[in-house]
């Protein structure tokens, strides 16, 4: 079999991140980016409807416009410190899952400040289990099917929620689980139109 050859650095941007030296070049670097940007970049809209609609037990209300400058803010400073410090092309940002049980699970028996607060000690007891090797463990220890059917739940939440605010599944008003096909059993109006679109733009 052929070894690849590797290039020597040609820049300063390209020695400090070992771009040639790890058999890629930077413009596919700008690629793969955009790439992951795009496949990321709806969290910054689904996260505030998230926890920015939900009230807490005060009634209080986090508000969209500060939980999605909060949510873009975080997932830019902590994306950047990991490429620039960690030299990693890895993107961090909100994840699902996490976020939903803390608005509908959570916040709804306390305040939205004691949640948070959960969510702060939550992070130190990971930091713990990633500094001494337990998480590790752990995630070597969960079946690889386990992990495939986390994914693929996570998938079947995103599209759950885009066919609700599409218009293609709506409340039937018995239990929280949206079960009735369109408006009135009826498919119709723009947000259907614009997923329509959407969806075969992406199939094409």
């Amino acid at each position: 079999m052929a070894q690849q050859t590797l290039t020597p650095p040609t820049g300063r941007l390209d020695g400090y991140f070992s771009i040639s030296l790890r058999g890629s070049t930077v413009e596919r670097e700008l690629r793969g980016g955009l790439a992951t940007f795009f496949t990321m970049a709806y969290i910054v809209v689904l996260n505030p409807l998230i926890i920015g609609t939900v009230p807490d037990a005060d009634g209080e209300i986090l508000g969209i416009p500060a939980v999605a400058a909060v949510t873009a803010l975080v997932a830019g400073v902590l994306t950047i410190a990991m490429g620039v410090i960690g030299k990693y092309p890895f993107a961090i940002a909100t994840g699902l899952g996490l976020n939903a049980f803390v608005a509908f699970g959570i916040a709804s028996r306390m305040s939205w400040a004691d949640a948070m607060g959960l969510v702060v000690l939550e992070g130190l007891v990971i930091t713990v289990l990633v500094l001494t090797g337990f998480r590790t463990a752990v995630f070597h220890a969960i079946p690889a099917h386990l992990k495939t059917a986390i994914g693929v739940g996570i998938g079947l939440f995103i599209a759950l929620i885009g066919f609700v605010d599409a218009g293609f599944v709506r409340r039937t008003g018995v239990g929280p689980v949206p079960v009735e096909l369109g408006v009135a059993t009826q498919l119709r109006g723009w947000p259907t139109l614009v997923f329509v679109l959407g969806l075969l733009l992406t199939i094409v």
